[in-house]
């Protein structure tokens, strides 16, 4: 039998003729530079703004607070703070230093709940002071809501305020339970 190809089974790709294909332009090519290519009846480009306008915080009460919502912004006063104890050999890598943490109970003049201060966090959550939560976020701990402000947060310590902090009505002691909406619609 006879082959056209030879022995060696590699093939080479096959060369083009010509000048290599026009490179493409990432997403936002540069629009055409000269003028004389639009035609009277297409507008003109309007000059985009690079600086975004910044948004007033709306600030809202413990009270609102619901599990599993994100980017809170609240004033609170701490009331108390419980330091966590490590398990040992929770941080057995000796490049790792061990994590701080301590649960605080904040809140205001309609609830309270438990904030989840962690390193550098548990220096500013002293008893008694007043800070500004920004983008908080409700943490799931046990079936329990859990207030937390993690890396695209901040905690601003505020003048003290008079916040007389309600704390019978703590949102932390309220458990939740996971409920499957495909199982009760089956189950009626």
């Amino acid at each position: 039998m006879a082959s056209n190809t030879s022995d060696n089974s590699q093939q080479r790709p096959r060369q083009r003729n010509g000048p290599p294909p026009p490179r493409r332009q990432g997403r936002n090519p540069p629009p055409p530079s000269s003028s004389s290519t639009r035609t009277q009846s297409q507008p003109q480009p309007q000059e985009q703004t690079t600086t975004q306008e910044k948004r007033k915080p709306v600030f809202v009460k413990v009270d609102d607070l619901k599990p599993g919502t994100k980017g809170h912004t609240l004033t609170v006063k701490v009331v108390d703070q419980n330091s966590v104890p490590q398990k040992p050999g929770a941080a057995s890598s000796s490049h790792l230093r061990p994590a701080r943490i301590s649960e605080c109970l904040v809140g205001d003049e309609t609830a309270s709940i438990l904030f989840t201060a962690r390193n550098d966090q548990v220096d500013l959550m002293k008893p008694g002071t007043t800070v500004n939560l920004r983008n908080a976020k409700i943490d799931m701990f046990k079936g329990s809501m859990r207030l937390a402000v993690d890396k695209w947060g901040r905690i601003e310590v505020t003048e003290p305020a008079e916040i007389n902090v309600k704390e019978d009505n703590n949102l932390s002691l309220v458990e939740y339970e996971l409920v499957n909406v495909d199982e009760i619609v089956r189950n009626r």
